[in-house]
């Protein structure tokens, strides 16, 4: 095996899917930088505000389920960085009511519906009681919100639920409930056999769309898409090596759980792949047990109030080769909501024969200042959104939108700060370097970007513009591919790799907060170089393009 197999964070399941998908080398390098054996302080803080987690574990026959766990907020505790608390069990007839016990592997997804924030965790439980149990963390990491549809949670004592009800197939309830779905859990896992016995590790999982994006087949057959993702592809990895799957469907207006167990298989690249717009590939999954648990949790979720604004294309700019930029007002003229310099905008559009809108997040390009929104965006040849609002949206034109969120925002803090990115990944650094030109530039802070060249350097000129003249501010911009009439000093500063040696030629020392933002392998090689300068890792923020 070789080196990067024998440290990879992933099991042979996943780096074959990796490599399939032509993403292997670009992937592992970052992988080992975001996925670790312990909680970064945030993500402890965001396990203790949450009322449910989404659990995956086996049961006696080694069939996964998945199930939710709810509490209200604190009823998970992270006690120390390696561990969570959580006082809280399966419910009476839940699949997993007997099964998770002291020793058995576990696979956790915490989610913020309202915010869209998700951290996934696997491991083992260390305890496990009548009221709760010990979790020790194996291996935790980030989730992007694609997908991820907003919903705002109440709590609702749900009285004495019905029995649950056990069957080998799905009803016409069940089938109905499925197919205007629009999220979904599911649980899948690793068998690894050292020859004497199985070990299994298991992970739980979002999945969203439209609604009506899994579609029911029969009463023992269903099949979902698999949209662009992270290209860790835990999911479909673990399905390659063992296919035995749980999916978990919740009604959110009753509190209902319908939770299903069976066999998936990947259809990579048949035509009915291209039935479902914006599948990679397809699973299908034959159900084996089903059980229904009606208006059995104490939770109940709904819509937020105002979550969808109504947002009118007044400005399209082209930026570079392949980067446009467009500003949206309120349809209404009334203000927008405020953001923070870092967060995104989740988009909702509507395309010609399309039944249900599509959604997509983009980081937000403009200061937080602006009495509008800008996002920059990157045409990408098969991106079915990107190349909608390049090639179709023009000024006038009606979309929906839903409030920015996201965490890989500025922090306060004495240090410089360091904006590096990459490519488009630059789209979020103009944002927070409006916001500290606003700010005065009360830290030194020195903006880092790496191009191709002059056609493919977006909003280079507002970045120009906001640090020229100020004493506290600096520029660098690095050009892979300079083209003959891209003038150094000018045009770029520096030609070459922007990577670790070139950033210990230009920063004066390494005592300050670092941003990175753009492609995967660029921001794991700058991680990996700074943290071989002994950058701690609660200096160095990221966000993936």
């Amino acid at each position: 095996m070789d080196a990067i197999a024998m440290k990879s964070p992933f099991h042979e399941g996943e780096q074959a899917v990796q490599r399939r998908m032509g993403v292997r080398e670009a992937i592992e390098p970052f992988a080992r930088q975001v996925v670790r054996p312990y909680f970064p302080q945030q993500h402890r803080d965001f396990y203790s505000q949450l009322p449910f987690l989404v659990a995956a574990a086996r049961d006696g026959q080694d069939r996964p389920w998945v199930t939710l766990l709810a509490g209200k907020p604190g009823f998970v505790r992270s006690p120390d960085d390696r561990s969570l608390q959580i006082d809280a069990r399966p419910l009476p007839g839940d699949a997993l009511e007997q099964t998770l016990v002291a020793g058995a592997d576990l696979g956790l997804l915490g989610i913020e519906l309202e915010t869209r924030r998700r951290n996934r965790v696997n491991g083992t439980l260390a305890l496990a009681g009548p009221g709760g149990m010990t979790f020790a963390v194996s291996q935790t990491f980030g989730n992007c919100p694609q997908y991820i549809t907003e919903r705002e949670w109440q709590w609702q004592d749900p009285g004495s639920p019905a029995p649950a009800w056990v069957g080998s197939a799905l009803e016409e309830r069940d089938q109905r409930w499925i197919n205007t779905a629009d999220t979904f859990f599911i649980a899948s896992g690793y068998q690894r056999s050292d020859g004497a016995s199985s070990v299994y590790g298991m992970d739980a999982s979002h999945r969203g769309g439209a609604p009506g994006f899994v579609r029911v087949n029969s009463s023992t057959r269903l099949v979902f898409p698999d949209y662009a993702g992270n290209n860790h592809f835990n999911t479909i990895g673990n399905l390659t090596v063992d296919p035995r799957v749980g999916l978990l469907f919740v009604d959110f207006d009753r509190g209902s759980l319908l939770q299903l167990t069976g066999r998936a298989r990947i259809d990579w690249d048949s035509p009915a792949v291209a039935d479902h717009p914006g599948a990679q590939r397809l699973v299908i999954v034959d159900v084996e047990q089903v059980v229904r648990l009606d208006s059995a949790l104490p939770l109940r979720w709904k819509e937020p109030r105002g979550a969808i604004r109504s947002l009118r294309l007044v400005r399209k700019i082209r930026e570079s080769a392949d980067v446009t930029s467009f500003e949206f007002v309120a349809r209404d003229g009334g203000d927008l909501p405020e953001f923070r310099a870092g967060q995104h905008l989740p988009l909702e559009l509507r395309l010609d024969g399309l039944d249900q809108p599509v959604s997509r997040t983009y980081s937000l390009s403009g200061s937080p200042e602006d009495p509008h929104y800008r996002i920059s965006v990157k045409r990408e040849p098969r991106g079915l959104i990107s190349r909608h609002l390049h090639d179709q949206l023009e000024p006038g034109a009606i979309i929906s939108a839903r409030q920015p969120n996201g965490d890989f925002v500025l922090q306060p803090g004495p240090r410089p700060v360091v904006l590096i990115s990459a490519g488009v990944g630059v789209t979020p650094m103009v944002s927070m370097l409006h916001q500290l030109a606003r700010d005065g530039f009360r830290n030194p802070v020195h903006f880092i970007h790496g191009a191709r060249d002059s056609d493919h350097h977006p909003l280079a000129r507002e970045v120009h513009e906001l640090i020229e003249g100020q004493a506290n501010a600096r520029r660098t911009v690095v050009f892979s591919r300079p083209r003959p009439r891209d003038r150094e000093g000018y045009d770029f500063d520096l030609p070459g790799r922007l990577d670790g040696d070139l950033l210990a030629q230009v920063l004066p020392d390494f005592s300050a907060d670092f941003y990175l933002c753009g492609p995967s392998a660029f921001m794991a090689e700058l991680s990996a170089a700074l943290q071989a300068r002994e950058v701690p890792q609660d200096a160095i923020h990221m966000e993936t393009f």
